[in-house]
């Protein structure tokens, strides 16, 4: 199998502007490829898991990846897929972000010996001229054709600024950049980048002429990432600080049924045979893919000792019930009591089990709730310190458990 077919066995590409070119640039490692990153905040998270994943599997076939930071277009905010303007950040907040970044793509990505690059539009972005930028590209592009495009069409009704509308323009010029300071002929992106990617493509050809070329591939990765990476206590980040080790665990362990197959194949890195012969699983076969795909996950992002330490902890819980050291734990200090007591809706919110106390007395006026094993009815319900002083497990449903320590 080449690795073309296997990209689209695993079901990663959507949309390409030429298939023969790119399945012959791809197979044979002649791809230099770029896939962008807007540093919105100090941690990458699952949204940018897949696209992580398939660098490293272009890497591992000869190609070359190049992580582009958004320095200079995290300046304006993308609109794709976005109801809202999004909040400017400091040129310090976006070098931080882009720091944080690096140090976690290089667990994906081999950036030794050329084998790969990281680098920053704001390098050619924040100098860049208003007239000379427009000068440059302003002739390539047609603002009907703009005006058209889903990633505006969207936002038309709820209003677009003029911030924003230059997205494209910079994100095609970032294109132009990387074609003719590092040769590259590739670009992939999510599918609601498709208009700001084909502009890139275009503007290539049109302003270098018929003998340039450049290639975009779409992936599934934001129809598929919207899905991905939301829980009660916010985005699933790959930082273990925001993000435990065990929690990451359990987001994949817990996925749905019928999306743990289509996990599989696109983020893992096992072999295809092995993969097929999974589809024929069923009922409890589908809890052992779960937890194949949680162990595979937290190894690539946390480690081989961190995700053995995660289903060790996962086992204990849901196998037999007991505790581990590994399982998520929260702190609880003197502050936290009123009167010498600390309430059950205090607890969970402060533990991220619910998020906000409307939420946690709706869960437990539901029979969501029970501390070690015995089910709370009552919202009311508070502790002593001295419930402290053996395990205090709350659980939440059948899956969210979290361990409660007295400081």
């Amino acid at each position: 199998m080449t690795l073309f077919e296997e990209l689209k066995e695993r079901g990663l590409l959507a949309q390409l502007t030429d298939e023969e070119e790119i399945k012959e640039l791809i197979n044979n490692g002649k791809a230099t490829f770029y896939i962008g990153f807007d540093p919105t905040a100090d941690s990458l998270h699952v949204g940018h898991f897949m696209a992580l994943c398939l660098m490293k599997r272009l890497q591992m076939a000869g190609n070359k990846p190049i992580a582009l930071l958004g320095g200079g277009t995290g300046m304006i905010g993308d609109p794709s897929g976005k109801t809202d303007m999004r909040k400017m950040l400091t040129v310090e907040d976006i070098q931080h972000n882009c720091d944080c970044f690096k140090k976690q793509m290089s667990r994906f990505i081999d950036f030794s010996e050329g084998k790969a690059l990281m680098v920053n539009n704001a390098d050619w972005l924040l100098d860049k001229n208003y007239v000379e930028m427009l000068r440059e590209v302003g002739p390539y592009f047609s603002v009907n054709n703009m005006l058209r495009a889903e990633c505006y069409k969207q936002r038309m009704e709820k209003g677009l600024s003029f911030l924003e509308f230059n997205y494209m323009i910079m994100q095609s010029y970032d294109f132009l950049e990387l074609y003719r300071k590092y040769d590259c002929n590739m670009q992939f992106g999510g599918d609601d980048q498709w208009s700001n990617m084909l502009g890139g493509t275009e503007l290539i050809r049109r302003k270098l002429g018929k003998d340039a070329y450049a290639m975009t591939i779409t992936l599934l990765l934001n129809s598929e990432g919207k899905k991905m990476g939301k829980t009660e206590k916010g985005a699933v980040w790959l930082d273990p600080e925001k993000t435990s080790p065990f929690e990451f665990y359990q987001y994949w362990r817990n996925v749905a049924d019928a999306d743990v197959l289509k996990c599989i194949k696109m983020l893992t890195f096992l072999p295809m045979e092995e993969i097929r012969k999974m589809e024929a699983w069923e009922g409890s076969q589908l809890n052992e893919a779960k937890a194949i795909l949680a162990w595979e996950l937290t190894n690539l992002v946390h480690g081989k000792e961190e995700a053995d330490k995660a289903a060790e902890a996962a086992k204990a819980l849901f196998a037999g019930g007991g505790v581990s050291e590994n399982m998520p734990c929260t702190s609880i200090s003197e502050a936290d009591f009123m009167d010498g007591k600390v309430d059950i809706i205090t607890l969970m919110v402060k533990g991220g089990i619910a998020s906000s106390r409307a939420d946690g007395r709706r869960t437990v006026e539901q029979g969501g709730v029970s501390v070690n094993g015995e089910k709370v009815s009552d919202i009311k319900t508070s502790y002593g310190a001295d419930a402290f002083a053996d395990d205090f497990i709350v659980k939440k449903g059948k899956k969210t458990f979290m361990k409660y320590v007295l400081e």
